[in-house]
């Protein structure tokens, strides 16, 4: 079974794509997962992606927050995380105004050619906000990364 079809089976509530007002026309669409165990079950972003005629509209947030809503309201994580290219700074701002802050640098992470930040949002259930406290070092990826 392909990658995406595999999380779509056993994470249908991660799978949400938005449309145009009026129109049938994909604008974006958000998968995930949940994961983890103890304090570290949260949400994982495994990718959203708005379609460029429909950047800046708030699409991206929208579906950030259905992702962060079934996180909390569905599996009661205690955060959210993605992982996103060092040099994509666009999307690093983008979700910095969303709440997200860098929780790590994870070296080789893109098929040993370029690190990534794992940038994580607290929950509420995080209320000491354990979840997103940086580590003071990069790391090599890991066998839950």
């Amino acid at each position: 079974m392909p990658f995406y079809m595999q999380y779509l089976a056993k994470w249908p509530e991660y799978f949400m794509a938005t449309r145009a007002p009026g129109s049938e026309r994909l604008t974006g669409y958000v998968m995930g997962k949940v994961e983890g165990k103890g304090e570290k079950w949260h949400g994982h972003v495994t990718a959203v992606t708005v379609s460029p005629d429909y950047r800046r509209l708030g699409y991206a947030k929208q579906l950030m927050k259905f992702l962060e809503d079934v996180t909390e309201k569905v599996h009661n994580g205690y955060f959210v995380d993605l992982y996103v290219r060092m040099s994509n700074d666009v999307a690093i701002g983008m979700y910095k105004k969303l709440g997200y802050s860098i929780y790590r640098q994870v070296i080789n992470y893109y098929s040993g050619e370029e690190d990534a930040y794992d940038m994580r949002k607290a929950l509420p259930r995080d209320v000491h906000k354990k979840s997103i406290i940086p580590l003071p070092h990069p790391v090599h990826p890991g066998p839950d990364d």
